[in-house]
């Protein structure tokens, strides 16, 4: 059971900075995160710019719970411009690589793996389908456990449904499924799959984006670990 809350972000990146925000994110921020807040690193991603909006990346932190998560906000709310003052030089720097974007909280399928499940399952994708689905007010559990249910017919090209998320203060209207897979060719060869195509359709969406993510060099799905100290370097020159 899975009962952790996460925060998943689209981040919109400055100019040529996205190599720069990853590294930023991942050695900087996780170490950070773990200590201060209790908060894991679930993915960050480079989003291929020929599959949807760029330059951007996906972000996604895992949380241990609603009340962590709250811990989480405390602890950053308290400076005059809603952040946290002990990151000044943290956040400073950070702007220097990013200009906006915009996040939501979403919920795990009860089955859907933590981050440390999957570091220990070995799971690796040489690419991610990262899809963003609208449905009527109150469907979205029932499109998690209908992707769940077709993971067969996926698994004919190598899609391997490693996070299902409905998105939290909404109208249970939205979801969020991330495939891994092992090779381009795989990709390739789903999209041209007619039987997936007719399973999408007979869902009954009223929109369906996925777009494709590529692992930043720490993300932890790549290193098959959270991001240490080691990894980390000096943003306050």
């Amino acid at each position: 059971m899975n009962n952790c809350i996460y925060i998943h972000e689209f981040i919109d990146i400055n100019g040529h900075q996205r190599a720069n925000y990853m590294q930023h994110m991942t050695a900087n921020w996780g170490p950070i995160g773990q200590e201060q807040r209790d908060q894991l690193c679930y993915g960050v991603w480079a989003l291929l710019g020929s599959t949807g909006v760029w330059p951007q990346t996906v972000n996604m932190w895992e949380h241990r719970d609603w009340s962590g998560l709250a811990a989480s906000f405390e602890t950053e709310a308290v400076g005059s411009g809603a952040q946290d003052p002990a990151l000044a030089a943290w956040w400073a720097r950070a702007a220097e690589f990013r200009r906006g974007g915009c996040d939501r909280i979403v919920l795990p399928a009860p089955w859907t793996r933590t981050i440390e499940q999957l570091c220990a399952d070995g799971v690796r994708g040489a690419t991610y389908a990262h899809e963003l689905v609208t449905v009527a007010p109150g469907d979205a559990v029932d499109l998690l456990e209908r992707a769940r249910d077709a993971s067969d017919l996926h698994r004919r090209h190598g899609w391997e449904l490693i996070g299902a998320f409905t998105t939290a203060m909404r109208n249970d209207d939205e979801a969020i499924l991330l495939w891994a897979i092992p090779t381009w060719q795989q990709w390739a060869s789903g999209e041209q799959d007619r039987d997936l195509a007719t399973w999408r359709r007979g869902i009954g969406a009223r929109a369906w984006e996925r777009v494709l993510l590529v692992d930043a060099p720490l993300c932890p799905l790549r290193i098959g670990r959270q991001p240490s100290r080691d990894d980390r370097v000096d943003w306050t020159d």
